[in-house]
């Protein structure tokens, strides 16, 4: 394991895109691209925490401010635009964004007020491409990362509470199918997720301190132990494919912060969105 960034207050939502890893800091409130001499790139800054991002197909950002109640896109020239209006939704806080090749971005809101909140389903929203917004499905217990496999035909959701990965069938129309069970994860909470090219996913688990390889059906077939909880994954494209993660001290005395990027060797590169 190689160290990629420290420093990070808390970091999720890891991306690779244009070549690099994208990571949001939530605690700072900026969305960072890093490179592997240790540097990183401010290329957005929204006060927001859940802060979640995602691509467009023509390479435009797209933040989920959560606090915001907003879908924001950033602009050739930097601005940030209003791309979708979430408030007709309730109040809850907004997780987790995927954007499917056709630039259609699939949402999720935990349901329920966290930390303190007593629990209640989560759901998900379709932004349509003209910014339209609507639920495509609910009654997921605390909705947390998605990929959509290769194909474009099926959603991954990691349903933490539930402690599985659900599958969807993703619609011509970008409506999703009845939730099914693709892999349990008995004894783990799924956090950030992302496939590969051999049909596999990988999951983050923070109370665990791990991120783990299942197929569907849930054979576990990989796991790299990090030194702090784990939020979050993402793997590069092309040949020498990596296994990014991010995590920080969770629930003790250090604090923030406490974020890390780090990488390892994978058995097989990205694959499907993000």
């Amino acid at each position: 394991m190689r160290i990629v960034r420290e420093g990070i207050g808390f970091g999720e939502s890891l991306r690779w895109h244009g070549g690099r890893p994208w990571v949001a800091d939530w605690a700072a409130g900026q969305v960072l691209a890093l490179d592997d001499a240790g540097g990183a790139e401010v290329i957005a800054e929204v006060r927001s925490f859940p802060l979640c991002f995602d691509f467009l197909p023509d390479g435009r950002l797209l933040l989920l401010d959560s606090a915001g109640r907003l879908v924001l896109r950033r602009e050739p020239d930097g601005t940030l635009a209003t791309h979708a209006d979430l408030a007709e939704f309730g109040t809850t806080p907004w997780n987790e964004i995927v954007v499917d090749a056709a630039g259609r971005a699939y949402l999720n809101n935990i349901g329920f007020d966290f930390p303190g909140g007593e629990f209640a389903p989560g759901f998900l929203v379709l932004v349509d491409t003209d910014g339209t917004a609507r639920r495509v499905a609910g009654d997921v217990a605390f909705p947390n990362g998605m990929a959509i496999l290769p194909g474009g035909a099926t959603l991954i959701l990691a349903e933490s509470y539930a402690e599985r990965l659900t599958a969807f069938a993703v619609h011509p129309d970008g409506t999703l199918g009845a939730a099914a069970e693709w892999a349990a994860t008995p004894g783990d909470h799924p956090d950030g997720i992302c496939a590969d090219a051999d049909g596999a996913v990988w999951y983050a688990d923070v109370g665990t301190s791990r991120c783990v390889r299942v197929r569907a059906g849930g054979e576990r077939c990989g796991t790299v132990e990090f030194d702090r909880a784990a939020f979050s994954c993402t793997l590069s494209r092309g040949a020498n494919p990596q296994l990014y993660l991010v995590g920080q001290r969770w629930g003790d005395e250090q604090g923030w912060p406490s974020g890390v990027v780090a990488a390892v060797p994978a058995p097989a590169p990205g694959a499907g969105w993000p």
